[in-house]
């Protein structure tokens, strides 16, 4: 039997597919075994007289309607006044930041909070460069970040610095972000779910699987030492927390994840602002991977070849795979497309979509509040919409990437607008 080009395509989607859904199903069942141990496990917190000294970098760009609320937080931890500080890079804001700045100062009265402005010259050029910014102003030995819209819980930061302290292979340590406003909108509700599920049970896995995380780009903390060793951040890079993690692991260090360390954030509360920071992460990951595939072929294999096959994968193999997929289904429905590949593949297309949605439900499990009706409700409707919405992006991501290439066009970081 003579198999056509329609059989080629649809085998390499169907094979492609339930790779990267077994290697999902795989670091979710591993991420819940690290949820129930981590469960069990009673955290002794630091000592206030052990307390290493850190400095919590805040970049802000137009904050001025979250920031109060973020810095306030940050002064409230359950830490040492004198043990830490505050650096808030206003990185050349139009808006009224610098006023809800002094004004949150003024009203706490807080002696740890210090204040860089830049203006077109200095700043606006994007969170890398604030970043390097602040970190240069610090004088603290450990350096955490969050990111302006964050609602910090009051022991965040001592779960880190607690877990941090006891291990010297640890270059950095990261916590986990919630969605604050998840009960906003009908988008709200899905980044919640997709939040909880690719995000923070997929780093769970990882950690307990391969001793693997990347960092995200707030709530963490990294040695100072680490920083001055690699340079500062990649000013390049617009997914700069991917990025400082590859070289963190190519240095020989790992980094951790302490899910009792808690930060809320505010997500797009539009389809417009999170089509724009969606697109934006996968290009900056675009970046990276590029940036770093090669080492798979020139050096000792290490713990990021697992991410940039994975990288690869889901930018890739994964997304070519789905469009492949969608494009035989809507061609189906007016053309006769002969296929001669044997078997029952409807039934694997539906055990895939019952896999993904078990998946999704037994990892709202692990947080409290997530696993009621209204959630389970969405999960299947989340395959159909909000997981196709991040085709549309990826696909748009690596046609900007290279367009921004061929044209020789500077990348610029997109803040993501506040509500």
């Amino acid at each position: 039997m003579k198999l056509s080009t329609f059989d080629y395509l649809f085998l390499f989607s169907l094979i492609s597919i339930w790779i990267l859904l077994l290697i999902n199903i795989v670091l979710a069942l591993n991420g819940y075994k690290y949820y129930l141990n981590m469960e069990n496990t009673h955290i002794k917190l630091i000592e206030d007289g052990k307390c290493p000294y850190v400095s919590i970098l805040v970049p802000a760009h137009n904050e001025g309607k979250v920031i109060y609320r973020t810095v306030k937080s940050l002064i409230l931890l359950n830490y040492p006044k004198d043990r830490y500080e505050i650096i808030v890079i206003n990185d050349n804001s139009s808006d009224n930041t610098g006023e809800e700045l002094h004004r949150v100062k003024k009203e706490f009265n807080c002696g740890n909070l210090k204040v860089i402005i830049t203006n077109k010259i200095t700043g606006g050029k994007g969170k890398s460069n604030a970043l390097n910014l602040g970190y240069k102003a610090s004088k603290g030995e450990y350096i955490a970040v969050y990111d302006a819209d964050n609602t910090t819980e009051k022991n965040a930061l001592k779960y880190l610095i607690t877990t941090i302290v006891k291990d010297e292979s640890l270059a950095a340590v990261i916590g986990k972000f919630r969605t604050r406003n998840k009960e906003k909108n009908l988008l709200t509700r899905f980044i919640n779910i997709e939040t909880l599920s690719f995000q923070w049970m997929a780093q769970a896995g990882r950690w307990q699987l391969l001793k693997l995380c990347t960092i995200p780009g707030t709530n963490f903390i990294i040695r100072k030492s680490i920083i001055d060793t690699m340079g500062g951040w990649d000013t390049k890079a617009i997914s700069e927390d991917t990025e400082i993690s590859f070289r963190i692991y190519r240095l020989g260090y790992k980094i951790k994840f302490m899910p009792k360390a808690v930060t809320w954030e505010q997500e797009p509360e539009t389809l417009k602002v999170w089509f724009k920071q969606r697109t934006r992460w996968a290009k900056g990951n675009i970046y990276v991977l590029l940036k770093y595939i090669k080492t798979i072929f020139t050096e000792k294999p290490s713990r990021i070849n697992f991410d940039i096959i994975y990288f690869f994968g889901v930018y890739f193999l994964f997304l070519s795979s789905v469009l492949i997929s969608d494009s035989l289904f809507l061609i189906s429905l007016f053309v006769d497309i002969p296929l001669h590949v044997m078997g029952n593949f409807n039934l694997l297309w539906i055990l895939a979509y019952i896999l993904f949605i078990l998946e999704v439900a037994v990892t709202l499990t692990m947080e409290r509040g997530e696993s009621g009706f209204n959630n389970l409700i969405l999960i299947p409707l989340m395959y159909f919409t909000y997981c196709q919405m991040w085709l549309i992006v990826a696909v748009n991501s690596i046609i900007q990437y290279f367009k921004d290439k061929i044209l020789k066009r500077e990348i610029k970081w997109y803040k993501t607008e506040r509500f």
